[in-house]
């Protein structure tokens, strides 16, 4: 399994995957599920995968030189020279759908479902900049203001503080250090998840970006992160007052009357109804 996530914001794009692929507990193996695609001054691409990992390193293989023919006149659209974020990803999905075309069936021969999910944002010189998740299909969706990140992978674990952080007014900084947590979340519940992380940031019309970086074990930011979100996380729980249950004084009772339901009923003996 693996664990992706794009954020789109007014000031930029933060990237961050693992590197986890295992198929089993003595089967656990590095790869990396990032790829930027940068022409300076021109375009700025990031792919990041999850799923099969033969299925995503294929469609990657074939993105570099993939073609979208529009008809027998016009210039063959590929990710170097589309005009939009749009027609990139339209390029990501024809790629997709060349893969499932060659390995579809005998995939499904073999009992093996064509699963691929990927996330492709970026900003391409004469247009704002984009995030798009792509599905097995080869069709996608775009990040709006209502929902400015995309996740694939193992994406439960990680996905309540952004819920709770992240808006398109984020800076980069702090969305960034939302991702990390995020990351680590799902790292400590979930061991098919694993270091090394890439982690990278994008500022609005600057088409490149030298914040590019591989964080492991020994990252003294992220180990300081880590230590310090567990610390607070119980500090904060612990401040939170417990429920009372025997009509100890408070401000704030549990065993009050729901407006609208009465509690459970409980069943004692076999004649008794549910319902």
């Amino acid at each position: 399994m693996t664990y992706c996530v794009a954020i789109k914001l007014n000031a930029g794009l933060v990237f961050l995957s693992d590197s986890r692929t295992n198929a089993g507990l003595d089967q656990i193996s590095t790869f990396r599920k990032m790829i930027v695609y940068e022409k300076p001054n021109d375009r700025f691409m990031v792919l990041l995968s999850a799923g099969n990992l033969s299925i995503s390193q294929s469609v990657r293989e074939i993105l570099q030189t993939e073609q979208l023919h529009e008809g027998p006149n016009s210039e063959a659209i590929t990710i170097w020279n589309a005009r939009s974020m749009f027609d990139a990803a339209r390029v990501l999905g024809s790629a997709i759908r060349h893969v499932h075309d060659r390995d579809g069936h005998s995939l499904q021969q073999a009992g093996v479902e064509f699963n691929v999910s990927l996330i492709l944002g970026g900003q391409i010189q004469g247009e704002a900049m984009r995030l798009f998740q792509v599905y097995s299909a080869g069709n996608f969706i775009e990040a709006t203001t209502e929902t400015p990140y995309f996740q694939v992978g193992e994406s439960k674990y990680g996905k309540p503080v952004l819920d709770r952080v992240i808006t398109p007014d984020t800076p980069l900084d702090e969305a960034a250090k939302c991702a990390l947590v995020s990351m680590d979340s799902t790292l400590k519940s979930n061991l098919s998840v694993g270091l090394p992380l890439d982690l990278v940031v994008y500022e609005v019309n600057s088409f490149q970006t030298d914040k590019i970086v591989c964080i492991d074990e020994n990252n003294p930011y992220f180990k300081m992160m880590h230590n310090n979100w567990g610390k607070k996380l119980r500090e904060v729980f612990d401040s939170i007052e417990d429920p009372m249950w025997k009509g100890e004084q408070t401000d704030v009772p549990l065993m009050v009357e729901a407006q609208r339901h009465k509690p459970l009923k409980k069943i004692g003996t076999p004649q008794e109804k549910l319902i």
